[in-house]
C-alpha cells in the first residue's frame, strides 16, 4: 500500500510543528497546505482550523506533525508525536528530517475512534489445512513536493487523448489537489507579521504578495463602469427607435461593416460593465481578454488617426483617390473595347458582343459621372471618417472596406448581369439536353423522370438548345472576366474582415500569460525523481506542464461574428462554373453570454 504525501517545498526547513491540510477522498493521499509552529494551544488550532474550512469550504484537518531538529529542541518530536491524541484522525503522519539528509521519514500511526492506537495484523493464509501467518506489506509513503504558489494559481486544463474531463467524470486525484490548493485561500492570509497566537509556514508566510496598481485599479474600475454602463443604456435607447427598425435602415445596418463592428464592441462593453463579477477561470479569461483586445484596438486606432491627422496625409489621399477611380474607369473602357473586338483572336458572336459591351460601357459612364458629382465631398468624408479610428483600428477597417464596397459597385453590377445571363444559359443548356434525352425535371418529387416529346416539341428545343450554345461562349467570356474582377475585389474585403476578426478575437492576455507566466495555464504536471537516500522515503518533484500556445489560442478565442467562406472551395468552383452567385464572405453571427 502506497501513501503519496503532497508536500509544499516552502516547508522544508519550517520549524517543528502541526501539519495542515486535508485527506484527498478515494484516494489514499494528503496535501500538506501549512505547517503551524509551536508555541501553540491545541484548542486554539482546533479553532482556527475550523474558522479557515468555514471559510474555504475545504475540508481541512491536522494531518499529523513536522518535526526539524534544532538545539534546544529536544524533547519537541515526542511531545508533537503525544498530540495525535488530541487531535482525532485516523492516521497520523509523523513526518520527521535529520540535519543533514535531504530526505524525510515518515510514520504512520493508525488510531481507532476512541484515539488507541491499532495494531496492524497479520494475514492469515490457509493451504491444505494449515495455517500460514503472512506479514502485511508495510504501508510505504512517496513525497511528492509541488510550488504551492504556482499551484495556486494554476488552472489545470482539460487534455484529450483519453484523459477524463472534469465536467463529465469524476476529479481526479491530481485535479482535487489542484482544487485543494486554490481553495485554501484564507489558510495563506495568516503570516509571520501578525500578531495573533499562531504562526505558520506557507508561500506567503514571508507576506502577502500584492500589487498597488492591481488594487488602484480595481477602485477605479467602479465608477468607470458605472459610466460605461449609462452610456451604453443611452446607446442601447437610441438603438431601439423605431426609425432604424424601418426597412432601409435595417437593411444597410446589417450590411455595413461598420455597423456590425459597432454592435459587436457594444455587447462587448456590456459584458465588461456588468457588476456582476466573473464566475469561474474561462469567464475571468474572456473579460481579460476582450479588455487587452480593446485596449489595442484603440491603441493602434489612436496610431492610425496620428498618421492620417499629420502632414495632410487626408488631403493626399482625397486628391489621390479621385485619379485613381478615373484610371480604374479607363482600364475597364479598354477592357471592355478589347472584349468588343476579337479578344486572344477569338472569334465572338457579333451582335451580342456589342450589346454587351455597350451595355457595360454606359454604366461605367454613370459611374464616372457619379464619382466625378462626389468628388467634392470626398475629403470632408474622408476627415470625418478617420475619426472612426479613435474607436479603435477595427472601426477604421470596417470603414475601409464599407467604402470599398461603394466605390467598387460598379464591377459588382458588372458581375451580377453577367453570372446571371450565364446562368440563364446554362441552365437553359442542360434542360434542352435533358429533352434529347426524353427526360425532364421533375419539381414536385426533386428528380429526373423520364418523358416523351412530340416533333415540334423537339424542333424548337433543337433550335433553342442550337441558339444557346453559340451564343454561349461570348457570354462566359464577359462572365469570366467580371468575375475575376469581382473576385479581386472579394479577396481584398475578405483581407479586411480577417484583419478585423483577428484583433477581435485573438486571445492576447491569455498568450501573454502563457508567455510570461506560463505555470497558470497548465496541461498537466510531470514528476522527476528529487531524492532518494536510504533510510528514508522516494521524494518526487511535481513540476507544471504549460498549454501549448495552438491550444491556447484555440481555448481562449473570442466568439465573434467571424468571416468564413460559406461553402468549401469545391462548392464554390461549382457555383462558379454554373454561374450562381458566391459570396464567400459572410458574417458568422455568434451570441455571447
Amino acid at each position: 500500500m502506497v501513501l503519496k504525501v503532497f508536500f509544499p517545498q516552502c516547508c522544508n526547513r519550517a520549524d517543528s510543528g502541526l501539519l495542515v491540510g486535508r485527506w484527498i477522498s478515494g484516494h489514499d493521499s494528503a496535501v500538506v497546505l501549512a505547517v503551524i509552529h509551536y508555541p501553540f494551544i491545541p484548542g486554539q488550532v482546533k479553532q482556527y482550523v475550523q474558522k479557515m474550512q468555514a471559510q474555504s469550504g475545504v475540508e481541512l484537518s491536522v494531518l499529523g506533525s513536522w518535526s526539524l531538529p534544532k538545539d534546544g529542541q529536544e524533547g519537541m518530536e515526542s511531545f508533537l508525536r503525544d498530540l495525535s491524541t488530541i487531535f482525532p484522525q485516523e492516521r497520523w503522519l509523523q513526518i520527521n528530517r535529520e540535519l543533514g539528509k535531504t530526505g524525510f521519514t515518515c510514520q504512520v500511526v493508525h488510531r481507532d475512534q476512541n484515539g488507541k492506537v491499532v495494531q496492524r495484523e497479520a494475514k492469515k493464509k490457509v493451504e491444505g489445512g494449515d495455517e500460514e501467518v503472512e506479514e502485511e506489506e508495510e504501508e510505504k509513503v512517496i513525497f511528492v513536493h509541488y510550488e504551492q504558489k504556482k499551484v495556486m494559481f494554476s488552472q489545470l486544463h482539460p487534455v484529450e487523448n483519453g484523459v477524463p474531463h472534469p465536467t463529465t467524470d469524476p476529479p481526479s486525484e491530481l485535479r482535487q489537489m489542484f482544487r485543494t490548493v486554490a481553495s485554501s485561500a484564507p489558510l495563506f492570509f495568516l503570516d509571520r507579521y501578525d500578531d495573533g497566537p499562531l504562526k505558520s509556514t506557507h508561500w506567503q508566510t514571508e507576506g502577502r504578495e500584492a500589487s498597488i496598481i492591481v488594487e488602484l485599479l480595481k477602485q477605479a474600475s467602479v465608477p468607470l463602469c458605472l459610466l460605461i454602463g449609462w452610456l451604453l443604456s443611452v446607446w442601447s435607447w437610441i438603438c431601439n427607435l423605431r426609425v432604424f427598425s424601418l426597412f432601409p435602415l435595417r437593411f444597410l445596418s446589417s450590411k455595413l461593416s461598420t455597423c456590425v463592428q459597432l454592435s459587436y464592441r457594444s455587447e462587448h462593453m456590456r459584458t465588461l460593465s456588468s457588476r456582476t463579477p466573473a464566475a469561474g477561470h474561462a469567464h475571468f479569461m474572456r473579460k481579460a481578454n476582450m479588455v487587452v483586445s480593446f485596449l489595442v484596438d484603440v491603441s493602434l486606432g489612436m496610431l492610425l488617426v496620428w498618421w492620417l491627422y499629420r502632414d495632410e496625409h487626408i488631403s493626399m489621399l482625397a486628391n489621390a483617390l479621385l485619379p485613381a477611380a478615373e484610371h480604374v474607369a479607363k482600364e475597364l473602357e479598354e477592357l471592355l473595347q478589347w472584349l468588343m473586338g476579337a479578344p486572344a483572336g477569338l472569334k465572338m458572336n457579333r451582335a451580342l458582343d456589342q450589346v454587351l459591351g455597350r451595355f457595360f460601357l454606359y454604366h461605367i459612364h454613370l459611374w464616372i459621372s457619379y464619382v466625378h458629382l462626389m468628388s467634392p465631398f470626398v475629403e470632408g468624408i474622408l476627415w470625418y471618417g478617420g475619426l472612426s479610428a479613435c474607436f479603435g483600428l477595427t472601426f477604421a477597417l470596417s470603414l475601409l472596406s464599407d467604402m470599398v464596397a461603394l466605390l467598387t459597385f460598379h464591377i459588382y453590377c458588372f458581375y451580377v448581369y453577367g453570372a446571371r445571363l450565364y446562368c440563364l444559359k446554362i441552365y437553359g443548356l442542360s434542360s434542352l439536353w435533358r429533352l434529347f434525352r426524353g427526360k425532364k425535371w421533375n419539381v414536385l418529387r426533386q428528380r429526373v423522370d423520364s418523358c416523351s416529346y412530340d416533333l415540334d416539341q423537339l424542333f424548337i428545343g433543337t433550335l433553342l438548345f442550337t441558339i444557346l450554345l453559340f451564343l454561349l461562349p461570348t457570354t462566359a467570356l464577359y462572365y469570366l472576366v467580371f468575375t475575376l474582377l469581382r473576385l479581386v475585389v472579394v479577396l481584398f474585403q475578405g483581407v479586411l474582415h480577417l484583419s478585423v476578426d483577428f484583433i477581435n478575437s485573438f486571445p492576447l492576455f491569455a498568450l501573454g500569460l502563457r508567455l510570461t507566466r506560463h505555470h497558470r495555464l497548465a496541461e498537466g504536471v510531470k514528476f522527476r525523481v528529487l531524492c532518494e537516500e536510504p533510510g528514508t522515503a522516494l521524494h518526487l518533484l511535481m513540476e507544471i506542464n504549460p498549454l501549448k500556445c495552438s491550444t491556447v489560442v484555440q481555448t481562449y478565442r473570442t466568439p465573434t461574428y467571424s468571416c468564413y467562406p460559406r461553402d468549401s472551395w469545391a462548392a464554390l468552383v461549382k457555383k462558379l462554373f454554373v454561374g450562381e452567385l458566391v459570396y464567400p464572405w459572410r458574417h458568422k453571427t455568434t451570441k455571447t453570454d
